[in-house]
């Protein structure tokens, strides 16, 4: 019996799209909710049962699509193991937030912690590739529906949104660079160059909610620098 998207169970590919096009509207929403690009640059959509906020910047655009093609290609191998959003500081250069999303695939493989980064749509937007110890080795979660996982990244997304009500104002301009962790067996492309983590001292860190597909398993979590160490 042919069923809808709120009834078909999930494959790889369809995984991979879903994970995909998660880290885009988080992405997405993060940059908004932060101040990080202007609110006149971003558009609604309805998505997940929300209104969510995507950009019109047709160079952040363009940035954001190559990333996500790379991601699709690593995601299809079981190489991502998590994506880091890292924001820092224009004037400070200090990293002021990293929101990470790890990945746990059924494959069992493990990794060595590498740095690597590729240009983005300006200087202010860096790529990273880093390949980590830490292995995905979360069972299958079969069975599940389109709609069972959408319903649960509303749930992330509506936390994204509410961040403001907790998080420390950014009070200087800030830019933003996203890491991405895999698996040491990962094709890198060349163009992608060294990185360090971007770690924050003395940080403060709100668990996020997760969700699941068949394949993958996505845990979300934000570390903001304390405030007291921002006033000093």
């Amino acid at each position: 019996m042919g069923g809808s998207a709120k009834d078909t169970t999930i494959t790889l590919k369809g995984s991979v799209e879903i994970v995909s096009e998660f880290f885009f509207t988080a992405i997405n929403s993060i940059l908004y909710q932060r101040g990080i690009y202007q609110p006149e640059t971003f558009k609604r959509e309805s998505k997940y049962g929300l209104t969510v906020l995507t950009t019109t910047d047709q160079g952040l655009l363009a940035y954001l699509s190559q990333v996500m093609g790379q991601m699709e290609s690593w995601l299809t191998d079981g190489d991502v193991q998590r994506l880091v959003v890292v924001v820092s500081g224009l004037d400070s250069g200090e990293t002021l937030e990293r929101w990470t999303f790890n990945v746990c695939v059924d494959d069992g493989s493990h990794g060595v912690e590498v740095a690597v980064a590729a240009a983005g749509k300006n200087d202010e937007n860096v790529v990273n590739n880093v390949t980590t110890g830490e292995a995905g080795a979360e069972k299958k979660m079969g069975g599940k529906t389109v709609k069972e996982v959408h319903d649960e990244i509303q749930a992330i997304i509506r936390q994204i949104t509410a961040s403001v009500t907790f998080l420390p104002l950014l009070n200087e301009p800030c830019s933003f660079d996203l890491l991405i962790y895999t698996n040491k067996t990962a094709v890198v492309p060349k163009k992608w160059e060294d990185s360090d983590p971007r770690y924050i001292m003395n940080s403060q860190e709100v668990k996020l909610r997760s969700f699941t597909t068949s394949f993958h398993k996505v845990d979300s979590m934000v570390t903001y620098k304390e405030v007291d160490e921002w006033e000093l």
